[in-house]
């Protein structure tokens, strides 16, 4: 008979979204509850700021015409929505107390809810709300597509932004050096000064704009301003033993779970590239 023993520990993706240290995650508790059913802002650094001529510099053989006029910009309302992530334990009440029962699913949620987050801020966030901007040539190199991102993101927002990589693409990103990693922050950057999430959630997708599954040999990256997240505690469920067993079938089962809300600001774009040399 085999020997009962703890069960492997594992460790999170260290620049997934919740690990990442380009990424600022506050914990919201008491009076901050409610920020956990979803949030909205008005969207700073979306508005361009634009450089007024100096007049003197202006050919006076010209007509003035109209004198010129300073624009305004309109700043848009943003918003982010609750994403709540699970882990369910179940066994025979027989074999397993509730405590244990407890303790399994608490740490199930703790290995595995950055890669359901991961997911879920994918499929419905960026693959929703992405501009697209392979060419109708099709995928192009990674070198290629993150340049496109960058320039993309620069061009709406113009201040540091997250690169959003599936993990099954992550290794393609140092054959050109393209990014590096902080000796002092641990974070990956980009020469350009973005930073990167590399996620398994990500990888488990990789869909286009539409959610459109990525064609083989292909994967999509995505580009958005900075991550804020705001997550809830975790909550267990049953609190007490009692509720915790279906006496009809003496099966123990315990939940535990956590929401987020994720929110980032102004153009999210995306690109499909090849993960074929």
């Amino acid at each position: 008979m085999n020997s009962v023993v703890e069960a492997i520990p594992g460790t999170p993706l260290p620049h997934g979204i919740l690990g990442a240290s380009c990424t600022t995650i506050t914990d919201i508790t008491g009076d901050r509850i409610h920020e956990l059913n979803g949030v909205e802002w008005m969207a700073l650094g979306c508005c361009p700021v634009q450089d007024w001529p100096d007049p003197c510099t202006l050919d006076p053989d010209e007509s003035p015409g109209a004198p010129p006029q300073k624009t305004f910009c309109r700043p848009t309302v943003e918003h982010a929505a609750p994403i709540t992530v699970y882990a369910g334990a179940e066994c025979s009440a027989l074999g397993w107390s509730y405590e244990e029962a407890r303790q399994h699913a608490e740490a199930t949620l703790a290995l595995g809810e950055q890669q359901a987050l991961e997911a879920a801020f994918w499929r419905d966030k960026l693959a929703t709300e992405a501009i697209d901007l392979t060419p109708e040539a099709g995928p192009v190199s990674i070198a290629q597509g993150v340049a496109a991102l960058e320039g993309c993101l620069a061009e709406s927002y113009g201040g540091v932004g997250t690169l959003h990589v599936p993990a099954g693409a992550a290794a393609l990103l140092g054959c050109c050096n393209i990014l590096s990693k902080d000796p002092e922050t641990g974070s990956l950057g980009t020469l350009a000064g973005n930073c990167a999430v590399i996620g398994a959630g990500y990888s488990s997708l990789n869909t286009g704009p539409g959610n459109v599954p990525a064609e083989p040999g292909t994967a999509w990256l995505y580009i958005t301003g900075p991550l804020m997240i705001r997550r809830g505690p975790a909550d267990t469920v049953p609190t007490q033993p009692g509720p915790s067993v279906n006496y009809r079938t003496n099966d123990r089962r315990v939940l535990v779970e956590r929401t987020f809300v994720v929110g980032t600001t102004c153009t999210i774009c995306a690109v499909a590239v090849t993960t074929c040399p």
